[in-house]
């Protein structure tokens, strides 16, 4: 997921002030005409009529109509719920490689051939690791009681490799960053554990920049192997990235480099973080890790690719998207089932309503989004002929919550074109239109080949405290909200397909 702070531009417009603008038409021609002045320029009064209309639309009023009508019937039908709801609880984590993930392929396959959709499950090798134990407990330290232990709860990094069968026990160097860690003397990390105890942004992800503060913290998630083992470290522990301290420990990637030997890593919850920080300031600190991760050969899996005709122009698609994957600890409800069941739906409300755009809706449920991204790459190989056909391409990859409009990367153009449909979507709080360098990393291959592509803009304040845990569950994931991303998903998907020229490009 890349994510970044960005800006906001208001596109919708409240309804008072829509009617108070009205009313000053009304008042302004009245007194034209009463006065028997000339009629106001044409260009005065169409910049007062894009004001109120979001000026010249490409889509005709009975296509706005349709988009109102998708809308409305997207905030009404339970489809996404209930799908969330069997994805989830049911079926349960989806890590690539797993029977979880083969039997998600194979039931999204089967919804969609149900609704008439023509399916592809499109190959892709993929990862295929395996969490196994993990344990640690703090040993020694300044103040121990004799004969006792304090139990440290972590989990594993996606990717990580085992320690030995009979685990590790070593001092443990605390630093909060990069700096602190260049710092260090030459040797001081040598043969033990490295802990980066870089603190997550709560209060730049409260006021909503959930985004920024999880990409001040992820670097050290990803790159923190291979800096412990440059300078000697035979492990590597990570502070969680993201926002509950409720003792829960969060996954995710790691990485390690072809010329630095990949030694064990996992994150450690915010509390045991700062336990270890707190006893490593009073004096020597020793832990004993052991974690047993199993990096199997590469597994077969699918993208499940489900296309919508279109009516006219069925060479020609518009991608509708989530992914399918997810971590092992919770049952992926928010990342992306929440994503993926959004998208269902747009294929599902085409079907119920007998609605057939010009141009094809592909709906796709991406494979290994959390481990590398190996479907998006595997679909980009597939297609790479196909890129100037692909009109746009849509992703939802940060939760549920209330969505308030559409993130577009591409032509600036877009945000004025994309006018008619944030005012349709002012019906459920959803009108800001802003510009984005990147909009979902399965859809990024598609916006590098000038691909205009979308995403919902989500509310980002909660999302990062569940992320990536054992409690990304159902239950987390509001009704209504997810109602109201399942009609940005479509309304977007059917302006896209249905409108006379294509997406500005």
């Amino acid at each position: 997921m890349r994510l970044r702070e960005r800006g906001v531009l208001i596109s919708g417009m409240a309804s008072l002030c829509k009617v108070l603008q009205l009313i000053a038409i009304a008042s302004l021609v009245s007194a034209v005409a009463a006065a028997q002045n000339p009629p106001a320029s044409s260009s005065y009064l169409d910049r007062l009529n894009s004001m109120i209309d979001g000026g010249k639309s490409v889509w005709t009023p009975e296509q706005l109509a349709t988009m109102g009508r998708l809308r409305d019937a997207a905030i009404h039908d339970p489809y996404a719920l209930n799908e969330l709801r069997h994805l989830t609880d049911s079926i349960g984590p989806r890590l690539s490689g797993s029977p979880q993930a083969q039997t998600a392929v194979d039931w999204v396959a089967a919804e969609m051939r149900a609704l008439g959709a023509d399916v592809t499950l499109e190959k892709a090798m993929v990862p295929h690791w395996v969490r196994g134990v993990e344990i640690a407990e703090v040993v020694s330290w300044p103040g121990q009681a004799p004969g006792t232990t304090q139990k440290v709860v972590l989990t594993a990094l996606g990717g990580s490799v085992p320690t030995p069968r009979e685990g590790i026990t070593a001092e443990v160097v605390v630093v909060s960053n990069w700096q602190e860690l260049r710092a260090l003397p030459e040797g001081a990390v040598k043969g033990k554990i490295l802990l980066l105890n870089h603190l997550f942004d709560k209060e730049l992800a409260g006021v909503g920049n959930g985004g920024a503060a999880y990409g001040g913290g992820v670097v050290y998630r990803g790159a923190g192997p291979i800096a412990g083992s440059a300078v000697g470290a035979v492990a590597v522990l990570v502070r969680s990235v993201g926002g509950a301290d409720y003792r829960l420990p969060h996954t995710g990637l790691t990485q390690y480099a072809p010329n630095v030997p990949p030694i064990p890593a996992a994150a450690v919850t915010a509390e045991d973080a700062d336990l270890l920080k707190d006893l490593a300031g009073q004096g020597p600190v020793r832990v004993h890790l052991t974690l047993t991760p199993q990096t199997l050969p590469d597994a077969q899996s699918y993208n499940v690719i489900a296309d919508w005709k279109g009516s006219e122009h069925p060479e020609q698609v518009v991608v509708v998207s989530g992914h399918l994957d997810s971590w092992d600890l919770g049952t992926g409800a928010i990342d992306d089932g929440a994503g993926v069941v959004v998208s269902m739906q747009a294929i599902h409300l085409l079907h119920d309503l007998g609605i057939h755009p010009r141009r094809t809706v592909r709906f796709i449920a991406w494979m290994s989004e959390e481990e590398g991204s190996q479907g998006a790459a595997a679909y980009i190989a597939e297609h790479k002929g196909e890129i100037a056909n692909h009109i746009g391409a849509i992703e939802s990859d940060l939760g549920a919550d209330h969505p308030t409009g559409i993130y577009y990367a591409g032509k600036p153009a877009l945000g004025q074109w994309l006018r008619p449909v944030a005012q349709v979507l002012d019906g459920i709080g959803a009108p800001i239109l802003d510009s984005s360098g990147e909009t979902g990393e399965d859809i990024a291959g598609l916006t590098d080949g000038g691909v205009p592509s979308f995403a919902p803009i989500q509310d980002s304040r909660f999302y990062f405290n569940y992320h990536h845990t054992a409690a990304d569950t159902f239950d987390k994931v509001d009704a209504k909200h997810l109602s109201e991303n399942a009609a940005i998903m479509t309304v977007l998907s059917y302006a896209l397909a249905d409108s006379p020229d294509p997406a500005p490009r």
